[in-house]
């Protein structure tokens, strides 16, 4: 079988797995199992995040920024959902404090190498920003979506909006980029991006916001039609920023994939690094601009 088939079907069964993954999580109604699922996901791409440095022998302090993204992402939850954003953002600069705490304090007895420990405590605390504040968006929009007359979330659903239409994005960018692009967008770090690609990115996330309104106009309710084009435009343009932000890390750290975890898309990191973007743009977006939760 030629590679190029090869890699297609294995892209595809990774991408079929991880949508039935998604879907079972949204559809089951169960947020501790979203927790579980979100919390796997972003710990996973953070683990890949310090094993890139480790390969390129950067040192860093991955079990201290592990153990502390398990602290971080549960307590977000639990004092979002119990308390609301206020006490969340508390307990979020709580622990951002004490890691920078015990980062400065481990730094202070340990030997770096020949490496600058300045950069091996930005690194270390890069990963965490990066990968686990941002992708823990996704389970505070679960809460700012009004509940449903049984006093259960309907967060999830707008999970899945910002999903499928940052999957929108990326298809996109490949089909417009494979079709049409000439003129490139940034080669030095990313070659075969294309600001044709970038168009057709956003020109399909628009069209899927609109499509995913229509198939599910009930679960979607607090969205106008100006909302829909205008949370496009934005997370089309937030998914394509947020693909050359990996392409820069895994430059740096002079890796071809984050990962091989998932075959022929290649790593955790390489299927979310979108979503670390437009997750905290659709979060804003309904907390500043419609004003959620109301009070």
């Amino acid at each position: 079988m030629p590679s190029a088939q090869l890699t297609f079907r294995r892209r595809l069964l990774s991408t079929m797995l991880m949508w039935a993954l998604v879907l079972g999580t949204v559809l089951s109604g169960y947020e501790q199992m979203f927790f579980v699922t979100i919390a796997g996901i972003g710990l996973l791409g953070l683990w890949e995040y310090y094993e890139m440095l480790d390969r390129r022998g950067v040192p860093n302090f991955k079990l201290t920024a592990l153990i502390t993204a398990v602290v971080f992402i549960a307590g977000s939850f639990y004092t979002f959902r119990s308390y609301g954003p206020d006490k969340s953002y508390d307990f979020e600069i709580a622990v951002l404090v004490v890691f920078l705490l015990v980062v400065f304090g481990r730094q202070m007895f340990r030997r770096t190498r020949d490496q600058n420990p300045l950069e091996t405590m930005a690194y270390t605390l890069f990963g965490l920003l990066w990968v686990v504040w941002l992708f823990n968006f996704l389970t505070k929009i679960v809460y700012l979506a009004p509940r449903g007359p049984l006093g259960e979330t309907t967060g999830q659903y707008y999970v899945l909006y910002v999903l499928l239409v940052t999957k929108f994005s990326d298809m996109g960018a490949y089909l417009a980029g494979s079709l049409f692009g000439r003129h490139k967008l940034v080669p030095h770090i990313s070659p075969h991006k294309s600001w044709e690609g970038l168009v057709g990115a956003v020109l399909l996330a628009v069209g899927g916001s609109f499509g995913l309104w229509y198939l599910i106009p009930g679960k979607l309710s607090v969205f106008t039609p100006t909302d829909l084009a205008v949370l496009g435009v934005l997370l089309g343009l937030a998914a394509v920023i947020g693909d050359l932000a990996e392409s820069i890390v895994k430059r740096s750290a002079e890796a071809k994939d984050s990962g091989g975890l998932l075959p022929g898309i290649g790593g955790v990191l390489d299927l979310i690094d979108s979503v670390l973007f437009t997750a905290p743009i659709m979060f804003f977006y309904m907390r500043l601009v419609l004003g959620l939760p109301h009070s």
